[in-house]
């Protein structure tokens, strides 16, 4: 067989294989910024793919590690964007960290190092905060944190209460330069009161993963997690056991999916290609 007819024969296959990903798919789990936009402004076409993904019968949830914010704060976004439709559904960290406080600790006091924003929406959701006594601590994305909160929240650690994280990230991407994101204060608190969280929420975590199967009602293929980085929503998708689609539109380049060890079920140059196999 000649090098052509195997480069056609493997593009084929390809094809076939990512129209049954499609075809399977009942939700798409959509991750933000470098997959639906780059610092606010929408990745090509990206309207007219999210609205050909509906009139398909896919189901859109905007899936985000970023708990600096609320889900009506990215509703408001999205919806200003144009994105945002009736059925469509945000589902951020925060969300997921409180499903996660109502399953494994309920009825907890708890001290949250958040945004005002942030708080309040533990609050409505019925978590009880408490910055005196509290039972649990919770680190969010605070993007409002001073001295004082870091003060109080290495006090709480001391004293060994449960520590909970709504995510990873160490860095969050902006136009000038990348800021210090929840994983950079994670590795400070680790460093001044000895603890790493026991445990994180968001992806590619599980905990996350329960949250979303919930929210949705599917599971397996059935969901196809999209996002364009490797070590968050990739292995978000193996380790929930859903399909995944990394898309080239953000962090991740040809050349690191190539020696990396976490392997998606599609790989796609941006999330606008999709329509070509729906």
């Amino acid at each position: 067989m000649n090098t052509k007819s195997a480069s056609l024969r493997a593009r084929w296959s390809f094809d076939m294989e990512l129209k049954e990903l499609v075809k399977r798919a009942k939700t798409f789990l959509l991750d933000l910024d470098g997959t639906v936009y780059v610092e606010g402004t929408l990745i090509g076409d990206m309207k007219n793919t999210l609205a050909a993904l509906r009139a398909n019968g896919k189901r859109l949830v905007y899936l985000t590690n970023n708990s600096s914010k609320t889900k009506e704060d990215y509703v408001a976004r999205l919806s200003a964007l144009g994105i945002y439709c009736e059925n469509d559904a945000v589902y951020t960290s925060g969300d997921a960290t409180v499903a996660f406080l109502k399953r494994h600790y309920a009825g907890k006091r708890a001290y949250v190092v958040g945004t005002e924003r942030v708080k309040k929406s533990f609050s409505d959701a019925g978590i009880v905060l408490d910055g005196e006594n509290p039972e649990v601590l919770v680190l969010t994305y605070d993007t409002e944190i001073d001295y004082e909160k870091i003060s109080k929240t290495a006090l709480f650690l001391k004293r060994g209460l449960p520590y909970i994280a709504t995510h990873p990230d160490i860095n969050c991407p902006a136009k000038l330069v990348d800021l210090p994101d929840i994983g950079s204060y994670i590795k400070m608190f680790e460093t001044s009161a000895g603890r790493v969280p026991d445990a994180v929420v968001g992806k590619p975590y599980r905990y996350m993963g329960e949250g979303v199967k919930e929210l949705t009602g599917h599971s397996g293929n059935e969901l196809v997690m999209v996002g364009d980085r490797l070590y968050t929503d990739i292995a978000f998708g193996a380790n929930n056991g859903f399909s995944s689609l990394l898309v080239l539109s953000g962090e991740t380049t040809e050349e690191m999916y190539r020696v990396s060890e976490i392997k998606a079920s599609a790989v796609l140059p941006s999330l606008n290609e999709i329509v070509k196999y729906l």
